[in-house]
């Protein structure tokens, strides 16, 4: 597994390890999923109960997360930053991770999960993630340059997705 890869996959096992509620979005389902993109970061929406969000700020705190913006200043997220309904880009010793309140139009962790499943990593790493019908869905929304740029990909996996699960029927 290529060094990135391993971070990232340190950083999910670091999530999951603390019990902590969240789905995986954006590139890095995309990839969960087998859709052929690179994605160098973690994006993930977040249950923002106080329990959770003390869950994550213990686990943040244990992977020394800061806030990109700045590094220098070794700015630190706080129950206030988590409790709010922003994005939180930061970077970890096992590189970025981006914290969501909600993606799309407004769509937050209780949206989000009855349209994932859970997936198992391997090494007893089982994370929630979002599916692809619902992240082309949330992707048309964003329609940022990235978006758009992702959409045939996607489209495609999902479709060779269908495909096998549903091979067509041969006559014998």
């Amino acid at each position: 597994m290529p060094q990135q890869q391993n971070s990232l996959f340190g950083l999910l096992k670091s999530l999951a390890e603390s019990n902590s509620q969240f789905i995986v979005v954006g590139g890095l389902a995309a990839v969960l999923h087998g859709a052929p993109v690179h994605t160098y970061d973690v994006d993930i929406v977040y249950a923002r109960t106080p329990e959770n969000i003390a869950r994550l700020i213990e686990v943040l705190a244990s992977l020394d997360a800061i806030f990109r913006i700045q590094p220098e200043r070794k700015l630190r997220p706080t129950e206030s930053h988590l409790s709010g309904s922003g994005h939180l880009n930061l970077l970890t010793r096992n590189g970025p991770l981006d914290l969501l309140a909600t993606i799309g139009d407004g769509l937050s962790y209780q949206n989000l999960l009855p349209h994932s499943s859970k997936m198992d990593l391997g090494h007893g790493v089982q994370i929630q993630v979002l599916n692809l019908e619902k992240l082309i869905e949330v992707k048309e929304q964003l329609a940022g340059d990235k978006d758009i740029a992702v959409l045939p990909v996607l489209r495609h996996t999902l479709n060779e997705w269908k495909r096998q699960r549903n091979p067509p029927k041969t006559q014998s």
